[in-house]
């Protein structure tokens, strides 16, 4: 099997350690601690499936130490424009009587 390894300094051990304690955002405290004990040893699949508070994929995982290996703590940080995006204004009064009366429509067919 083949194994992706992470070697940390002592200083980014130590920072990712303070993450792991004291980040108030709690996926960068898991994204952190799956790094620590990756480069600890452990076999990424391993943490992905039973070394984490809920099980995770292990492509998740893998991706997860690529940003770290390439950006470093700041690739722990979820991006912006990532996620559910806002659905914006309600609709009209106009346009919310036109969909009533489709739906009213339709329903009597």
């Amino acid at each position: 099997m083949w194994h992706r390894a992470v070697r940390l300094t002592k200083e980014e051990r130590e920072e990712l350690e303070q993450i792991v304690k004291h980040d108030p955002k709690a996926y960068r405290r898991e994204r952190a601690a799956a790094i620590l004990k990756v480069a600890s040893g452990e076999v990424a699949y391993q943490v992905a499936l039973r070394g984490l508070l809920v099980r995770r994929d292990p492509d998740t995982v893998y991706g997860w130490l690529d940003r770290y290996l390439t950006d470093g703590v700041a690739g722990l940080t979820i991006g912006p424009g990532r996620g559910r995006k806002p659905g914006g204004f309600p609709p009209s009064p106009q346009r919310a009587r036109g969909r009533a009366g489709r739906a009213v429509a339709t329903a009597g067919v």
